[in-house]
């Protein structure tokens, strides 16, 4: 019985290790790349996000992730611009 109650305990920071090591970072800080292409910081989880040339970018919602992926290059070209001047 001793070693059920090292198990629970072991498990659990595991468990938090392996969620910690799944969160996704991208580019302009985590914020959404097509609000930060139209001139507006807006901060995410990043729990939307996409994958362009080997880099992450998050989004608000798959609505603005759908809108941002219609022209990827310029959307990029003006939320680096507009990330650059703050």
């Amino acid at each position: 019985m001793m070693k059920a109650i090292y198990l629970v305990p072991a498990f659990a920071g595991a468990l938090l290790m392996s969620t910690a090591a799944m969160a996704v970072t991208g580019e302009f800080g985590n914020m959404c790349a097509l609000n930060l292409a139209q001139g507006k910081k807006v901060d995410t989880n990043c729990s939307v996000n996409g994958e362009i040339g080997g880099k992450t970018y998050c989004f608000i919602s798959e609505a603005a992730k759908t809108t941002f992926m219609k022209d990827p290059q310029t959307n990029i070209a003006k939320a680096s611009d507009f990330y650059k001047s703050f």
